[in-house]
């Protein structure tokens, strides 16, 4: 990792279009239990957290250029380049926080309770430390678009130190009035895999 954070993807870590959509149901599926094992974490019924490195927003990156059929270099390193910043920085970690809506539920008034939402809401408990997410769509149009949100947590040198201290409990959780609820205890797994992004 440089000073900017994790290393940003480049044309060379792309799979050709052809090829990936070959085996697009292959990479889905290994993606799909990557993120399981990995990368997901769940906090209560309806807030779900997925945490972003190089591996998921290749995968990210791959879908679009399936679906555009994008072949020509300077299109493809726009796509990258729109989606490199969503990397964690140095010291953070960075998820895709996504409220699920029941389908036979009243949308709109489920979505209203989600406007309150912020970032101090969400917290990254470890040991005795809580770290305090900063919800980066937090402007009124990104409120609009409703359920899916990003969250930052930045760890400071003794957080990390907890966080790689197997004995120290962590977990994720909601604070709000209207949604309070813990993820379970983080798996080693997945405890390693953040710890990866803040080394």
């Amino acid at each position: 990792m440089d000073e900017t954070g994790m290393k940003p993807l480049t044309l060379d870590d792309l799979i050709p279009l052809e090829e990936y959509a070959g085996r697009r149901r292959e990479f889905y599926q290994t993606h799909r239990r990557y993120l399981d094992r990995y990368r997901r974490v769940r906090i209560g019924p309806h807030l779900t957290l997925l945490f972003e490195n190089r591996q998921t927003l290749l995968f990210r990156v791959q879908e679009i250029v399936r679906i555009a059929r994008l072949i020509d270099p300077d299109r493809l390193q726009e796509e990258l380049d729109l989606h490199n910043p969503l990397l964690p920085g140095p010291d953070q970690l960075q998820a895709a926080l996504v409220i699920d809506i029941p389908d036979d539920g009243p949308q709109a008034g489920e979505l209203a309770l989600w406007k309150n939402l912020q970032g101090e809401h969400i917290g990254f408990r470890i040991g005795d430390i809580r770290v305090p997410a900063t919800l980066v769509t937090c402007r009124p149009e990104d409120r609009c678009a409703g359920t899916a949100h990003w969250v930052r947590f930045p760890l400071d040198a003794a957080a990390r130190r907890r966080l790689a201290d197997a004995d120290a409990p962590a977990f994720f959780e909601c604070s709000a009035d209207f949604y309070r609820h813990h993820s379970s205890a983080l798996t080693e797994d997945l405890r390693q895999s953040l710890l990866q992004d803040l080394s």
